[in-house]
């Protein structure tokens, strides 16, 4: 499993399922299959024949048999006589032959040749009755009435009987069927549902087991990464993931980013270890120390360069201002320092050193009075140095502690960024799943309004069987007030009116159970069609809350984004401000320094003013104070 990668085992996971869904699909399409050829044999060889019998009796009850008594009785003509018996010949014989063209059993083979026979002496006796009539002979015709009727046309009243009988014995027998395959496909879709459902749920369980341990090992090694990133240890443990999938792969990325990361940390604390030492150095007055550790971290490396050339201006700087008060401090007051690149503090201490120098100029002329001057000057400097240097080293402590701040900031959303990215990779991958699901549910609605157009059309076959066998219990009803009617002449005529009566009454009973039976399958494939459409529903509405969510990741996604960018150019600022004020509290100290030794040559000049000699000195005079004030 270890070996497997991710995507893999997802991939074994939907693979089974559709496996599972087809195996179902092709095993409901086979019994369906089965079920409708059963139904559209009891239809065309059972129900259409029943039809046909029932019309080839009536013909022979009713339109022979009753013609023949009317026109006994006087109560229709010869020649009416003549035409309905030729039409009932004609559709007897129609019916007949679509009957016999039909699929037979053994059995039922054998009953219609034995009725065709007797169908053939009923059609002699319906040929001596047209015979009588065309001759007009009522005595005959009453003569073939009474010997030959009833013997000739009665037994193949009952023959058609037990075929109409066999008829539904064998619909019967075809609908068992139906019912049997239906159990039987009921018993292995649950068998096949449950077999799909247990192998899905253990790959899904193993999957999901395999994902969620790798998950919190990841999880486990990160924080175990994050809590040495925090100082709250000292060492950091690897991710303990050493399979071959995706994790496998995602567990030793990060494990050599965290050894890099390991690395490069402990090279930036060699680095700021070694800036506290020179910047301490620096505090003692030692500009000459410089930062030598590289490190691959380029911020750091910036620090350091930045650093490293702050130290080398301050130290030319200070040593080009070292230089002129060495020459000052031999008398010697004619060279200048050089301004022309110097800024803020440092051009302010050069401006201050050369007019330090043209003061001292002024004061040596001037003597005591500028001496005077010069000293109080110097004590306001010194007050204004300190404060001033108070403020910057508390400017750059404040500086340093934001950064720190906002450099872990940036870490943070940075992290938040990627993570939204994965969200939105796997928003898409459920999408993309969820569409499927629609359509197959799509497919098997389609399928079942196909089964029920199907049920609808043998339901409506079954109506017009059950109005057929009503109107036939009516004929027969008719027949036998006809019969009672006639009196001892037609006893035999009640008796075919009473078969012909059962015969519709087992008619209606059979549609009924075909009808019942064709209902319960309506109904279960309505329900199989409404969960599909609640199916598809769900779907619809998984869609579009996964559309949603999706839009939502990409949202935030961008905002992070530009959270991202924005705090980066904070930080960069905050460095470049820090940097400023580092130097400043540099400045600003060397400034101190020199204040002080501004307020000792202040209290000198005077002592030693005649002990120095400066260009001027012969014509110096003494300057009154008092005027120079006004």
């Amino acid at each position: 499993m270890n070996n497997l990668s991710t995507k893999f085992k997802l991939s074994i996971l939907i693979i089974v399922t559709l496996i599972a869904l087809l195996i179902l699909g092709i095993l409901s399409i086979s019994q369906l299959q089965k079920v409708n050829n059963g139904l559209n044999t009891v239809y065309n060889d059972r129900v259409v024949p029943l039809e046909q019998l029932k019309i080839i009796a009536d013909e022979y009850a009713i339109d022979i048999v009753d013609t023949t008594h009317q026109t006994r009785n006087k109560n229709i003509s010869f020649e009416k006589c003549i035409e309905n018996i030729t039409n009932a010949q004609e559709k007897i014989n129609k019916n007949w032959s679509s009957y016999i063209s039909t699929e037979l059993t053994k059995d039922e083979q054998k009953l219609a040749n034995e009725t065709q026979e007797l169908m053939k002496v009923g059609s002699v006796i319906a040929e001596k009755i047209k015979a009588a009539c065309e001759e007009k002979d009522f005595d005959l015709v009453t003569k073939i009435t009474i010997e030959d009727l009833y013997p000739k046309i009665d037994p193949i009243g009952e023959k058609i009987s037990q075929l109409i009988e066999l008829q539904l014995k064998v619909a019967k027998e075809e609908t068992n069927k139906a019912i049997e395959i239906y159990n039987t496909s009921k018993i292995i879709t649950i068998a096949t549902i449950a077999i799909a459902l247990i192998i899905i749920v253990l790959l899904a369980f193993l999957i999901i087991t395999d994902i969620t341990n790798k998950l919190n090992l990841f999880k486990e090694g990160l924080l175990s990464f994050f809590a040495y990133l925090n100082r709250e240890k000292n060492d950091v443990e690897k991710i303990k993931i050493d399979s071959k999938d995706e994790f496998g792969q995602m567990s030793k990325a990060v494990n050599e980013n965290i050894e890099k990361t390991k690395q490069g940390i402990e090279e930036d604390k060699k680095l700021i270890n070694e800036a506290i030492n020179v910047l301490g150095e620096f505090e003692q007055g030692d500009l000459s120390q410089r930062l030598n550790i590289n490190v691959k971290n380029p911020a750091l490396t910036e620090l350091k360069n930045v650093l490293n050339q702050m130290a080398n201006i301050l130290e030319t700087n200070i040593q080009n201002i070292l230089t002129i008060l060495d020459q000052y401090s031999n008398y010697n007051y004619k060279n200048k320092i050089s301004v022309s690149q110097l800024k803020k503090h440092l051009l302010a201490l050069a401006n201050g050193v050369n007019n330090l120098g043209d003061s001292i100029t002024s004061m040596l002329i001037e003597n005591k009075s500028n001496g005077l001057t010069l000293d109080k000057s110097s004590d306001i400097l010194l007050a204004n140095v300190d404060e001033l240097n108070d403020s910057s080293n508390e400017a750059a402590s404040s500086l340093e502690e934001t950064a720190a701040a906002l450099e872990e900031i940036t870490s943070n959303i940075r992290q938040n960024t990627e993570n939204i990215a994965k969200m939105s990779k796997f928003s898409n991958e459920v999408t993309n799943s969820a569409s499927n699901g629609e359509k197959l549910a799509n497919e098997t609605t389609n399928s079942m309004d196909d089964i029920n157009e199907q049920v609808t059309a043998i339901s409506e076959a079954i109506t017009v069987i059950d109005q057929i066998a009503f109107q036939t219990n009516i004929l027969s009803l008719n027949a036998a007030v006809e019969a009672a009617t006639a009196g001892e002449a037609g006893k035999g005529f009640a008796v075919v009116a009473q078969e012909v009566r059962n015969l519709a009454s087992r008619s209606a009973e059979a549609a009924k159970e075909i009808k019942s039976l064709v209902e319960n399958a309506t109904a279960k494939a309505n329900g199989g069609k409404e969960i599909a459409n609640n199916m598809i529903k769900g779907y619809k509405v998984l869609n579009e809350n996964i559309s949603h969510t999706v839009n939502l990741i990409s949202d935030i996604e961008n905002a992070s984004k530009e959270q991202l960018l924005g705090i980066e150019q904070i930080n960069d600022a905050v460095t470049q401000l820090d940097q400023q004020t580092q130097k400043n509290a540099m400045v600003a100290s060397q400034t101190h320094d020199v204040a002080l030794i501004t307020d000792e040559i202040a209290k000198l000049i005077v002592k030693k003013a005649d002990e120095k000699e400066f260009n001027g000195k012969d014509e110096v005079k003494a300057s009154d104070i008092e005027k120079k004030r006004n």
